[in-house]
């Protein structure tokens, strides 16, 4: 049975259930050829295909993402896709290979964060995401950490405590203080009381370091 016959829309299901179980099909038969097909049918025409070839595959990627690393030129393309769903995926599949490829990810910074800035929500985690794990490898730790920054600065107010607390680990005594200046400073914008608590933990924590 062909991999596009799992897929659930395929089987006319409106669940993620068979997608999540053909990802972990794929990875424990470390299936390259499975992988293959669903980066092609990324292009389908067929949205509901594209939908669940790419849930499928950032699935695989959190996985192992040794899987995907051959098809980051395709992912970086399909950036630029009017279809909401299948971009945050493949935002997501980037996120999920960062660690594996890190140099090409940061050479690909300036479409990452340019998608990013046009994109959904759920894209801007991803490069939040994205952006904090390229700050824990020595090499690439400055600009990243200048382009976290900047995604704080312009991040929306809910969104802010996460991305907060998700960047506490990779935060140096060195580079603190712009860390902690930059929250502090976005306070008053944050008008849910439990959110604006949340930033002023991390303020706090970070400051005591």
């Amino acid at each position: 049975m062909s991999v596009i016959n799992k897929i659930a829309s395929a089987l006319n299901r409106n669940d993620e259930e068979p997608n999540v179980k053909l990802a972990i099909q794929i990875v424990n038969e470390h299936n390259k050829d499975s992988v293959k097909v669903l980066v092609d049918n990324l292009f389908n025409k067929n949205k509901g295909i594209q939908n669940d070839c790419i849930k499928v595959l950032y699935e695989i990627g959190d996985r192992d993402s040794s899987l995907l690393i051959d098809y980051l030129d395709e992912f970086l393309t399909l950036l630029d896709s009017k279809n909401n769903r299948l971009q945050w995926g493949v935002m997501t599949a980037l996120n999920s290979v960062t660690l594996s490829i890190p140099a090409l990810i940061n050479s690909a910074l300036p479409k990452i964060i340019s998608a990013g800035d046009k994109g959904s929500v759920i894209t801007k985690d991803q490069v939040v995401n994205i952006l904090i794990k390229l700050c824990s490898i020595e090499e690439y730790e400055e600009n990243a950490y200048n382009l976290l920054i900047e995604q704080l600065i312009k991040s929306p107010t809910n969104q802010l405590p996460m991305y907060a607390e998700r960047a506490m680990p990779i935060i140096k005594e060195e580079n603190k203080q712009l860390f902690v200046e930059i929250l502090t400073s976005r306070l008053d914008e944050i008008e849910k009381e439990s959110k604006r608590k949340r930033v002023e933990k991390v303020i706090k924590k970070i400051s005591d370091k």
